[in-house]
Formats: C-alpha cells, sequence, structure tokens
C-alpha cells in the first residue's frame, strides 16, 4: 500500500486536528501538503492517491490572485471525483468542492462560530459516512461564507443559520461545512484569533467564554458523531490505497 492520503493545509494554524488520529489508526499513509509555503515538496498525483482532505482557511475561494493555490485546489477536486479518490472538503474545503461543480460561493447572512447543531437528512440514512447515526448532531463552526448546492450534489445535513452543511457528490467524495476534525487544544488556539475573525460579524458570534464552557460536553458530543464518520473514511483510503 504505497498511495497516501494527502491532506491540503491552507493556513499555519488550520491543521488536521484529529483526522491524522484516524488516518494513523486504520494503517494509511498521509502526508499534509503545507499550501501556505512557496514550495510545495513532492509534486502531487491525485490520480494515485489514497485519499484527498482540504482544510480549511479565513481566504475566501475567489482569492485566487493573493492565493494562487486556490486555483489549483479546485482542479484537484474535480480530478478527485473523476478518480473516485475519497475526499472530504471541511468548510473552505466544503466551499472549494461547491465551486469545482459550478455552485456560487458567497457570505452567509451570519457568521457561525462556536457550537451548533446540525440536521442529517433522510439521504443520510445511506450514505456511506453518515448511515445510522443520530438526526441531530453537534458541531464547531468557523466560517463566514456559504455556497449554493451543485447540481449533482446530494444534500446531506442542513443547519438552522446556514442550510447547507453538508453534501456529497458522486459515491466519494464529502463537503462538510462544519470542523468535524476539532480537538481542544485546536479549538483553545483558534479561539485567541476570536475578536479579529468577529470583527465584521452581525450579530456577534458566541463569545469566547461561551464557547469554552461548552467544550466538556461540546466536543464530547462531536467526537462520537466523528469517529464512526472519520473510521469510514479512513477505510475508503485503505480500500483506495490496496486497490
Amino acid at each position: 500500500m504505497k498511495s497516501e492520503v494527502l491532506i491540503l493545509q491552507q493556513t499555519a494554524h488550520e491543521t488536521p486536528g484529529s483526522l491524522t488520529e484516524y488516518l494513523t489508526a486504520a494503517g494509511v499513509r498521509w502526508r499534509i501538503v503545507e499550501l501556505f509555503k512557496e514550495s510545495l515538496g513532492k509534486p502531487i498525483d491525485i490520480a494515485s492517491a489514497a485519499g484527498l482532505i482540504v482544510l480549511g482557511g479565513p481566504m475566501n475561494v475567489d482569492e485566487v490572485d493573493r492565493y494562487p493555490f486556490l486555483t489549483q485546489e479546485v482542479s484537484w477536486l474535480q480530478a478527485a471525483v473523476a478518480h473516485q479518490v475519497p475526499t472530504l472538503g471541511i468548510c473552505l474545503g466544503a466551499q472549494l468542492l461547491a465551486k469545482a461543480f459550478g455552485a456560487r460561493v458567497f457570505p452567509n447572512h451570519v457568521k457561525e462560530i462556536g457550537w451548533y447543531s446540525v440536521q442529517l437528512l433522510p439521504e443520510a440514512g445511506t450514505d456511506p459516512l453518515l448511515s445510522d447515526l443520530p438526526s441531530m448532531q453537534t458541531v464547531f463552526q468557523w466560517h463566514g461564507d456559504t455556497f449554493d448546492l451543485p447540481r449533482e450534489a446530494v444534500l446531506l445535513a442542513i443547519g438552522d443559520t446556514c442550510r447547507h452543511q453538508a453534501f456529497r457528490i458522486g459515491s466519494r467524495a464529502w463537503a462538510f461545512q462544519f470542523h468535524i476534525e476539532m480537538t481542544e487544544p485546536l479549538i483553545e488556539s483558534w479561539l485567541q484569533d476570536l475578536t479579529h475573525s468577529c470583527a465584521q460579524a452581525a450579530p456577534p458570534p458566541q463569545s469566547a467564554e461561551q464557547i469554552r464552557a461548552r467544550v466538556p460536553s461540546a466536543l464530547k458530543a462531536m467526537r462520537e458523531f466523528a469517529d464512526p464518520v472519520l473510521v469510514r473514511f479512513a477505510r475508503l483510503c485503505v480500500e483506495k490505497a490496496s486497490g
């Protein structure tokens, strides 16, 4: 099993969180590609990858002049779907997957920052990642943009303040607007930037104190959701690497 899961990291502070734990436990190799650095190291061969994970970032999908790698990511996502590479787009990664398949990405009417509930739709009942899970889930959010649903997509989860929360393209590519990868240290590191992130938010999102107060219970609830989802995704990556 020589192929590896490629993890595309947009900024230094938005790391893979718990994602690498699941990949390592499944026995699949992984590599972080730090797109924010000038030198990307080894060339990227999407067709032979065991999987593709696109992380979040503070930029908009259309800021290609400032972040030229965004254009390349759209092409990589299209190639991953074409080659049935297991793919997971998180937050900005979800928005890039939407853009890659013709959907509009635009500012949501409110910023979602903190703990929110999302509802899994009946279509999630037969989804390879989301089947047999309770319909209401607690997730961590940190975003200002949202997206229209691509024509080819199956909507899997919705929210009250941002409707499109999860979708699938084809049989092996998923978009999660929420951050399923969060750990307590990663949440705390992001909270250091909360004042700056919320400067233009209206109405104000949850405060750092409110977010911290819910970490023990909410993070536990989200990990109960994340465990089966990410275990299943890692298994798909193992299957692709072994195929």
